[in-house]
């Protein structure tokens, strides 16, 4: 299983974790950064997590093994 997480200082709101896996990011209302709707998504979801990591513009996302 893995586990998802979001450096709220760092996020700068781009979206486009959310645009690649709605199911498991979104943005906030209030200042449009990250919000880590599944911390730990099912395996089905992991090459689209993957993806939306790397596609995060200031590195604000990671996944860690757990």
């Amino acid at each position: 299983m893995i586990r998802i997480e979001a450096d709220l200082d760092v996020c700068v709101g781009a979206g486009m974790c959310a645009l690649t896996v709605a199911a498991v990011f979104d943005q906030s209302p209030d200042d449009g950064r990250v919000v880590v709707l599944d911390p730990t998504p099912p395996d089905d979801l992991l090459d689209d997590v993957e993806e939306a990591v790397m596609l995060c513009p200031s590195g604000a996302l990671s996944i860690v093994a757990g």
